[in-house]
This record gives structure tokens, sequence and C-alpha cells, in this order.
């Protein structure tokens, strides 16, 4: 097979687990995009093969927030926490469906996302709302009837798993489930982080502290909900607009002036 053979297969694999990844049905693409090549010290790489899309997250309008909440709205008070959760604290699916009954401060609504949970490897401490709070102790009232040893704070209740922490699986299932009845299927269990960061954003928050409170290394991934939002380029079209205005308002003026009113 030859070199260009391999390479336009290797294009066709890479695109199609981009497609896997976009539709929530993979979370990461397993084909690399360039190749490693040995170099005189720790090697290097060759420009990938399929050029990198650098694409914003795709967040709910309005009216589509609204129908999944609605479907939502009839769901099991484990489901509605876990939703809430995902929204208030910007969690991914990895730290929500591991969170433990330790890891919650129902005094001061805190939850401590562990290090070994997060895709950064470092600790957080996140709040949630007052109306999260009251899911918390309506669910924490129904999980003793579940069970009631410490651990993972999001049980099954399945016959095969009973009293089992809440696999990744099964919540990616739950949230298809409602995404589909919603009329929503592009909503998936990142959905609810992309909301929220993005929200953030629109509220004025500094990127700083979106990436802290989002838990990102680095804030280019955060610059993506900034973005996202417009809040940066709505500002400053409204400056530009704003020193334009005041240009033209200030050449009719002056235009004006001397030429007796208007002919």
């Amino acid at each position: 097979m030859s070199n260009a053979t391999l390479q336009q297969r290797l294009v066709s694999v890479r695109l199609f687990y981009d497609f896997l990844v976009e539709e929530g049905l993979r979370q990461d693409n397993p084909v690399g995009r360039g190749r490693y090549t040995p170099g005189p010290r720790c090697g290097g790489r060759q420009r990938g093969l399929v050029r990198r899309l650098v694409k914003l997250p795709w967040i709910p309008s309005d009216e589509q927030w609204r129908a999944v909440l609605t479907v939502a709205a009839a769901e099991p008070v484990r489901t509605r926490l876990m939703l809430a959760l995902a929204y208030d604290a910007a969690l991914r699916r990895e730290e929500l469906c591991s969170l433990r009954t330790g890891d919650l401060d129902p005094g001061r609504r805190l939850v401590r996302v562990r290090a070994e949970t997060t895709k950064s490897r470092r600790e957080r401490v996140v709040p949630y709302s007052a109306t999260t709070g009251v899911l918390l102790s309506q669910y924490l009232v129904h999980r003793a009837t579940v069970s009631r040893a410490r651990g993972g704070l999001f049980l099954s209740e399945s016959r095969r798993n009973f009293a089992q922490p809440l696999s990744l699986w099964t919540w990616s299932k739950v949230v298809r489930r409602i995404a589909v009845e919603a009329g929503v299927e592009r909503f998936s269990t990142h959905t609810t982080r992309h909301l929220c960061l993005t929200d953030l954003a629109r509220m004025g928050w500094e990127v700083h502290a979106i990436a802290t409170f989002a838990g990102h290394q680095h804030t280019d991934s955060t610059m993506r909900y900034i973005h996202l939002s417009g809040r940066d380029l709505a500002e400053k079209f409204a400056r530009g607009m704003e020193y334009i205005h005041a240009q033209r308002v200030a050449l009719l003026s002056a235009g004006s002036e001397g030429t007796g009113g208007p002919r």
C-alpha cells in the first residue's frame, strides 16, 4: 500500500472518529493527527494529516434548555439533582458520577472535586445554588432507603447493580433519553458544563476566574467560552460604535455650521 493511499485512509478514519466525538458517542479520538519523528533530543512532531479544527462548544438555546428542563422535571430526584449539580458546578461526567458523600458541604453549599476524578488532576472546590441544596436534601433522604453506607453519592437502583455507584454509561443513557424526549438530541452529559461556563462569561466573569471554576489548566480552553458568549466582542463593538457615532455626529454638527440651516 502506497503512503498516499495510507494517508487517505487515515484521514477518513480520523474524520469518522471526529464525527463520533461531536455526536457525543465518544469522548476522544484515538487517531493521532501527527506522527512522532526522532530528533536530536526528545524528538518532534510532523504536521498532522488533518488540520485541527477549533470549534466552539454547542450550547442549547433558551427554548431548547427549557424543553430539556420540562422533561427532566418529571424525572426521579437523583436525576434532577445530578443535572442541577452538573450545571451549577460545571462538572464533567466523570467528576459528577465520582462524587462521594464526603465531597459535599451542605452547610456552605460547596462541592469538592477530587484531583483523581478531574481531567487536569487538580482538585477544586466550587459552590452550588440554594435550589440545588434543596434537591440534595431530598435525595439524601431517598438515598438512605437504598443504602446508609458512606461512599458513592449517586447509587444505582437497578436489580443488577443495586446500591452500587452509578456508572458513567448509565448516566449517559439517562441524559440521552431525556434529550431525545425533549427533541434536543445534541444535548449530552457535557452540555450542562458548557452552558454554565458560557453563562459565567456572559455575566462578566474574568477569564482566570472561569478557568479556576472549570478546573482548566490553561486559559486557552476557557477562552472558547468567552468567545462563545460574545462578551468581549460585544463590548468592543459597543465601544467602537460609540466612538464612530461620536465622530459622525461631530461631522454632521460641523457640516451644519455657517450653512444658514437646512436647504
